[in-house]
């Protein structure tokens, strides 16, 4: 399998991210599952708006462009013949140090995935399965303001 990394696409075996990735220690990035139906990226526009509207909300900068970051989704796809499948793009903060502040991130992490998927065991899609939900209910009794920096 082939995994995009940052600039090019490369073995699943040569795709590796460092542990003091914040994506990795604080989960600080932005990710988008997307699927793919008969060789077409379901969606794809919007997911890419959402990514990069994501990234945005928590002042990450994705080092591609939008342009960009479609082209080399669709050759991770193609070097992957995923006719049918899941994409998983993932923009990190990039390496850190220990502590919580983003801005020693100095480059971004861009990664891509283009996999089959199977989410739930062949015998469930056979025989069904059973749900059970509950409806929960918050009531908020004072209300305030939240600010983001």
């Amino acid at each position: 399998m082939k995994i995009w990394l940052n600039d090019r696409l490369v073995d699943e075996k040569e795709a590796k991210i460092s542990v003091f990735d914040h994506g990795l220690l604080y989960g600080d990035g932005v990710f988008e599952g997307i699927r793919v139906y008969g060789g077409k990226i379901f969606e794809f526009d919007a997911h890419i708006r959402r990514l990069y509207e994501s990234a945005k909300v928590i002042r990450l900068e994705i080092p591609l462009s939008r342009q960009k970051l479609v082209e080399v989704t669709q050759q991770c796809v193609k070097a992957n013949n995923v006719v049918d499948g899941y994409i998983r793009l993932v923009v990190t903060r990039g390496v850190g140090t220990l502590g919580l502040n983003p801005f020693v991130c100095k480059e971004p992490q861009v990664f891509i995935i283009a996999d089959s998927i199977q989410l739930y065991p062949e015998e469930l899609y056979e025989k069904g399965l059973k749900v059970r939900f509950a409806i929960i209910r918050f009531l908020c009794r004072r209300r305030s303001k939240v600010s983001i920096i």
